[in-house]
């Protein structure tokens, strides 16, 4: 499956334009990884971009979520590897990660996260006015982007040998390169 065909995925099944904007941004996110990494830099993209093709169907249904989204890609003829990165990027099921793509999906979930509501804190609310220092400020901040689960993002040192300050500016730089498509 190329990227046109993956998007067509996406856009077939997931409405909620934030959340497809968050897919995007980890995809931007993965393919950079992919790059630092020396991984597939297609296949590590098109994980991040399909990660959460089922989340709409299983939102309510934590316990579900990837583990259908997995069964999905499989259906479609995707690799295992990226079906295996999807079904482990969600903690709920404590799966093994068995590869670095499966580290930096599950990792670079929370990681956009954190970056978007970073600039929508800023003054100007776009990625191109905050750098990664803003980041890890905010990074320390509890009550800020509670969501963005830290010890989650946190295992890029663990997982990827990735310092965390350079872990947010590779995040950050892939996301300010797709800004327009992120609205941000």
């Amino acid at each position: 499956m190329n990227r046109d065909q993956a998007l067509g995925e996406v856009k077939k099944r997931v409405k909620n334009n934030n959340l497809r904007k968050h897919m995007y941004a980890v995809e931007a996110v993965m393919r950079q990884l992919a790059r630092r990494l020396e991984g597939d830099e297609e296949k590590w993209a098109l994980a991040g971009l399909l990660h959460d093709i089922d989340y709409e169907e299983t939102a309510q249904q934590p316990d579900r979520h990837s583990l259908a989204g997995a069964e999905i890609l499989k259906a479609l003829g995707l690799d295992e590897e990226i079906a295996y990165a999807v079904k482990v990027h969600n903690p709920a099921h404590g799966l093994e990660r068995r590869s670095l793509m499966d580290s930096a999906l599950h990792i670079a979930d929370r990681l956009t996260g954190l970056i978007v509501a970073a600039a929508l804190i800023h003054p100007e609310k776009k990625l191109a006015d905050i750098d990664p220092q803003f980041i890890l400020n905010r990074f320390g901040e509890k009550q800020f982007a509670r969501g963005a689960n830290r010890e989650q993002i946190s295992l890029c040192v663990q997982e990827l040998g990735i310092e965390l300050e350079e872990f947010i500016a590779i995040g950050l730089r892939a996301m300010q390169d797709i800004a327009p498509e992120l609205g941000l």
